[in-house]
């Protein structure tokens, strides 16, 4: 097997033309033969009994041919790609036979490249830092948090129904006396003054009693969703069956040991204070991430194959699809009950993949400039990580990683910490 010529005939093309000696040609040949020999029948002979060099005086010296070339095509191309010193990435390869005879064949392959990129100013990006503070707001929310989880429901049997309160109700809607679909509700828990109903609903149950029987006379907004109702008026029978109220715990040191493990409430508040600081500070700090990102991808220079961009889809969707399977859905399922077909579903993750791919080109780069290196201890760290992770042997994880794949890691992480450590945060 050689390589004969090697062409660039596009941006990220090239165009290699491969010869596979007689021997290799042979050799595939006679593997072919060894596995269709069982099914073939020539006449004089049993069923598989046939000897090859009457098989191909029977059906042609070239019966094999096909096969063979698929048998021993994708080494020689491998080895010619080698020789070439080209990265492919696009398995999509456009083969076409020129010569085959019994001294074998020779064929040329289309193959897409890896581009060729560039990247300047990486070092000291210009990110900005949302300033971090936790107000006195930020804690009431957190306790109300707890509040509203250690409330607990009560019945209302002594008063009229007022806003805040919970009203069970039973309810019919009718547009000009005629009942009309999904305008009816048996036992129905409503929070008066929510919203949850069309405007003035639950005002005109406030002010009434258990076991009363009423009228509700709204109008539908312009903007509601069913088209047959829009801007009608209606009348809802209404009979309030019963009233119930959130009753909330006093904020106090005894709330304070019901809902942590703390004895006085000012030390919740105090932790409170911290894991909401914690909390904004990773979001600050992704948010300064994100901006050195969208930085690096726009800094990229290259003529990005369509090639990467849908492998990258791909990998995206079979990882989408296995989380699904852990679910116990499939992505057929998926599509079904979201309305979405297998392009509108690519087209969805295109932009994430876009970025992912524009950056992994951006940090290779900035690993090649910076001579960034993996080297042995850096790739047995990076194994024995992996491993602690998943509870897994090291010599396990190392059967199911490639050490190259593993390294080109190690490398683009030392890319990204280097622009990290080189930005100017403001």
């Amino acid at each position: 097997m050689s390589l004969k010529s090697n062409n660039k005939i596009d941006t990220n093309r090239y165009k290699l033309e491969v010869s596979v000696d007689a021997q290799t040609f042979e050799n595939g040949i006679q593997n072919v033969f060894k596995r269709q020999n069982k099914k073939i029948t020539i006449p004089g002979f049993r069923k598989g009994k046939a000897p090859r060099s009457f098989v191909e005086k029977y059906y042609g010296a070239n019966v094999f041919f096909e096969d063979a070339v698929n048998e021993t095509y994708p080494a020689a191309l491998d080895a010619a790609i080698a020789e070439a010193d080209l990265e492919v990435i696009d398995d999509k390869i456009n083969l076409d036979i020129i010569e085959i005879g019994k001294d074998g064949y020779v064929f040329t392959a289309e193959v897409t490249t890896k581009p060729e990129v560039s990247i300047s100013d990486y070092k000291g990006i210009e990110v900005e830092k949302k300033p971090v503070e936790v107000t006195d707001d930020d804690i009431k929310d957190e306790i109300n948090k707890a509040k509203e989880k250690t409330s607990r429901i009560i019945p209302v049997e002594d008063r009229a129904a007022q806003i805040d309160d919970i009203a069970v109700i039973d309810f019919e809607g009718f547009v000009d006396g005629v009942a009309f679909d999904g305008g009816k509700g048996e036992n129905y828990p409503l929070t008066l003054g929510s919203g949850q109903f069309i405007p003035g609903f639950e005002d005109q149950i406030v002010g009434h009693n258990i076991d009363d029987e009423f009228d509700v006379n709204v109008k539908f907004p312009e903007d509601y969703q069913a088209e047959n109702l829009k801007g009608k008026d209606a009348v809802f029978k209404v009979k309030l069956n019963e009233l119930k109220v959130k009753e909330y715990p006093e904020i106090d040191d005894e709330f304070a040991k019901d809902v942590s493990d703390f004895d006085t409430l000012d030390e919740y508040k105090e932790d409170i204070r911290k894991n909401v600081l914690e909390q904004k500070q990773k979001l600050a700090d992704d948010d300064v991430d994100k901006q050195i990102i969208d930085k690096l991808v726009e800094l990229l220079e290259a003529e990005i194959p369509e090639a990467m961009f849908e492998n990258k889809i791909n990998d995206d969707i079979k990882e989408f699809s296995y989380r699904l399977q852990g679910q116990n859905i499939d992505i057929n399922t998926y599509l079904k009950y979201t309305g979405m077909d297998a392009q509108s579903l690519r087209e969805g993750f295109r932009s994430q993949a876009e970025r992912q791919v524009k950056l992994r080109l951006a940090l290779e780069k900035i690993a090649q400039n910076e001579n960034f290196e993996a080297t042995s201890e850096d790739i047995e760290n990076e194994f024995s990580k992996i491993a602690d992770m998943y509870k897994m042997d090291v010599e396990k994880v190392k059967k199911l990683i490639s050490e190259k794949d593993l390294a080109k890691d190690i490398v683009v992480d030392k890319a990204m910490k280097l622009v990290k450590e080189t930005a100017n945060i403001k």
